[in-house]
């Protein structure tokens, strides 16, 4: 494959991006617009042209997926030489290679989890917490040390953080105080110390620094609206003077704040690189112009946001609208409506895999798995659990199973509340994000399902209607619907997306009380809009899992406006 014909397959702003080779690049790509097409092939000319070396081009990217993805298209594309990795895997790779000449010795090992460690400091601190508060507090961990912070200035900003209800600022502090004496201790590192000391090494060693430098001249970072400080740093670190980045993103699609992540290295790029080049990607190439257009009201006017335009020539399947709204009056007979759609379009001819349901949290599959399991329907949950095999439901279903043999005669309701509140549940959610939110929602569903359940039921056939569910449950093969949680759909497409839960509490989510939180939440809401090819179902449900907790349509509808709520678009309920 010759260079012209590397460019010949590319739109006009495409072509721009694979030919601009040298100096600070910056695309700020829209979903569907081709941004890993444009810059494979960006890669892939500057190799065939003679301009970069394979071996001193490094392309960056956050998971372990979409460096494979990259690895793979580059080979096909006659670049195979060139590192397509993560941040932590290049790292760690160096780090590997240094380390015995600079410090002397093997690599300390880096920690597979925090999860024991910080076990036995909360232990040493006398800070009593169960394995979700262990998760969040390993969270709050990862988000000191990327955001750049010190302990000491960690101990302040943590009054600001949503910490879970059983933990403070300085409890967390002490146990992350504990950690890391710890882990110093047993000459360890977790991931993040793999960043840091590789930075520290660029930057205090000069023949460090010239040694990577002469390796990698030539820098790709995709999904830029993901890096974190300690990420920023470490690109600076390997960039040293040179001025050869090219770095694309999409400012709204930046879904992990909450994690580190700064869209604002993305949008300011153009301020730190006076000369730099900065191309826009907008011509969406996957969804239907209805779907796109709902997408560009969403993110009207806001700060970054990139104007998508239709280039798909496909239209909406049969004589649907591209975009329907639907109200249910309870989260079941949501998810048994959608299942039934899902049903009848399979019949039709749609592939399942071509099919997805999303939303917010992870817990709100469980409804979704019921009611497609009922119909025979072979599903997959992406980037979670099944419902059933979460620990908290295991524990849960186990203790109901050892309540039912004692022949209370207590409403079911009751009993099975007080086997909740044993577990952690209670009445009232925890205004945090994190894994103790988790945990209470996914107690919650289960605290739904009896609830559901019909008049008289006792808590032997209620427990025994919760095995036949989890039994229900058999191994998805590849040609399944997949159930994910927006935040693990981003990356991804399909045919048909129903986007089901879109009411206030759940999008935006409980604990969103700041403009920035919300505004993250729209965000959310667009990566999942723009996931849909031909057809975008939008539903919510007027009841939440419990009967005493209405709620209503999400804002984020009613900003939609009239793009969605025309009534030759709705579907009646």
């Amino acid at each position: 494959m010759t260079a012209e014909d590397l460019l010949a397959g590319l739109d006009p702003d495409q072509r721009t991006a694979a030919e601009t080779l040298l100096g600070p690049v910056c695309l700020l790509a829209g979903a569907g617009t081709g941004k890993t097409r444009a810059i494979t092939h960006r890669i892939a000319y500057g190799v065939a042209s003679g301009v970069y070396p394979p071996s001193r081009v490094m392309a960056l990217t956050f998971t372990s997926r979409a460096a494979g993805e990259l690895r793979s298209r580059l080979r096909t594309l006659g670049a195979a030489g060139v590192q397509a990795r993560t941040f932590h895997a290049a790292a760690l790779s160096q780090l590997s290679y240094f380390w015995p000449q600079i410090v002397g010795g093997t690599l300390p090992r880096v920690l597979d989890s925090k999860a024991r460690l910080l076990a036995q400091a909360a232990e040493a601190t006398g800070v009593k917490v169960d394995t979700a508060a262990l998760r969040d507090i390993a969270a709050e961990i990862e988000w000191r040390k990327v955001s750049g912070l010190s302990l000491d200035q960690y101990a302040t900003a943590a009054h600001d953080r949503l910490l879970p209800p059983s933990l403070d600022a300085d409890r967390v502090t002490a146990v992350a105080r504990a950690y890391e004496d710890l882990k110093d201790a047993r000459r360890q590192l977790d991931f993040e110390d793999v960043l840091l000391a590789t930075i520290g090494m660029i930057e205090e060693e000069p023949r460090v620094a010239q040694h990577v430098r002469e390796q990698y001249r030539f820098f790709v970072v995709d999904e830029y609206q993901d890096v974190s400080p300690l990420q920023q740093q470490l690109l600076a670190a390997w960039l040293g003077d040179r001025r050869d980045v090219c770095v694309v993103g999409d400012a709204s699609q930046t879904i992990y704040s909450f994690a580190g992540a700064r869209a604002d290295y993305l949008l300011d790029f153009g301020a730190r690189y006076a000369d730099a080049r900065v191309v826009r990607l907008e011509r969406n190439y996957r969804s239907v112009p209805g779907v796109i257009a709902a997408a560009n009201r969403l993110m009207r006017d806001r700060p970054g946001a990139l104007t998508l335009l239709a280039a798909a020539a496909h239209p909406a399947p049969g004589d649907a609208p591209a975009v329907e709204l639907t109200d249910y009056p309870t989260e079941p007979a949501e998810a048994r409506s959608i299942a039934d759609d899902i049903a009848a379009r399979i019949a039709a001819g749609e592939r399942p895999r071509d099919i997805a349901v999303l939303y917010r949290i992870n817990s709100q599959s469980a409804v979704f798995e019921a009611a497609l399991a009922e119909r025979g329907i072979t599903y997959a949950v992406r980037g979670s659990e099944r419902f059933f095999e979460r620990r908290e439901v295991k524990e849960g279903m186990m203790m109901l199973r050892a309540a039912a043999l004692t022949l209370s005669t207590e409403p079911l309701f009751k009993t099975v509340s007080d086997v909740l509140r044993s577990l952690g549940w209670s009445q009232q959610a925890p205004e945090t994000r994190g894994a103790v939110r988790d945990r209470w929602e996914s107690l919650d569903t289960l605290m739904g399902l009896a609830e559901e359940a019909p008049a008289g039921t006792t808590l032997a056939q209620f427990v025994e209607d919760l095995a036949e569910r989890q039994a229900a449950q058999h191994e998805p093969t590849v040609e399944a619907v997949t159930l994910a949680t927006l935040h693990s759909a981003k990356g991804l497409e399909w045919e048909r997306v129903y986007l089901a839960g879109l009411s206030e509490g759940y999008l935006p989510i409980l604990y969103a009380k700041t403009p920035e939180t919300v505004e993250e939440e729209r965000r959310l809401l667009y990566v999942g809009i723009t996931r849909a090819r031909s057809a975008l179902q939008l539903s919510w449900a007027a009841q939440g899992p419990h009967r005493s907790t209405p709620r209503a349509p999400s804002r984020f509808l009613e900003e939609l406006g009239t793009s969605i709520r025309d009534p030759a678009a709705r579907v009646s309920a």
